[in-house]
C-alpha cells in the first residue's frame, strides 16, 4: 500500500474526513516479548503461551500499550508530508483498548482528521485513530492523537 501524499498546508480542508489507512503490521509473539522486556511488564497473558491457552483469549495477547506504541509506525507508514521539515508527538486524548490483539494478529490504523490548528511555524493536527485487527469483528483501539508538524 502506497503512502498517502499530503501537503500540510492543504490538509486543513479535510477536517472530518478519513485521510489515510495504514498497511497491516503483524504483532508477533517476538514483538510482544520484546515489549515486555523493554517495559518490564511480564504479565503472563502476554508472555506465557502455555498458561494463556487456558485464558478466555486462548492465546497470548499484546499489551494495550504495545498496541498504542504502534501508532507512530502506522502513521509514518501511511503519510508522506510533502512540506514537512519535522513532526513531533504532542499528546493523546481518550485512548481506549476495545478488543484484544492475539499474538500473530495483524493490525492497521484508520486516520480521520478531527482538528487542524495553525501554530507558529506549522500546524497542530488532531487525528481520530481507529486500530483494526485483520479478521476481527470490532476495532481493537480508539485514540485521539495530537501531533505538531513544522514547515
Amino acid at each position: 500500500m502506497a503512502k498517502t501524499a499530503v501537503s500540510l498546508r492543504e490538509l486543513g480542508s479535510k477536517v472530518g474526513q478519513e485521510v489515510g489507512v495504514s498497511p497491516w503490521v503483524e504483532i508477533s509473539q517476538a514483538r510482544i516479548d520484546q515489549f515486555a522486556k523493554a517495559t518490564e511488564d511480564f504479565q503472563w497473558i502476554h508472555v506465557d503461551p502455555q498458561r494463556a491457552k487456558n485464558s478466555p483469549f486462548g492465546t497470548t495477547i499484546a499489551h494495550g500499550y504495545l498496541t498504542l506504541s504502534m501508532l507512530p509506525k502506522l502513521a509514518e507508514s501511511t503519510f508522506e508530508f510533502s512540506d514537512r521539515k519535522m513532526g513531533v508527538n504532542y499528546g493523546l486524548n481518550r485512548v481506549r483498548f476495545t478488543a484484544p490483539v492475539p499474538a500473530g494478529s495483524r493490525i492497521r490504523g484508520r486516520f480521520t482528521l478531527a482538528k487542524y490548528e495553525p501554530i507558529e511555524g506549522g500546524v497542530q493536527v488532531t487525528m481520530q485513530v481507529v486500530f483494526e485487527r485483520e479478521g476481527g469483528d470490532k476495532p481493537v483501539m480508539f485514540a485521539e492523537a495530537i501531533a505538531r508538524h513544522f514547515y
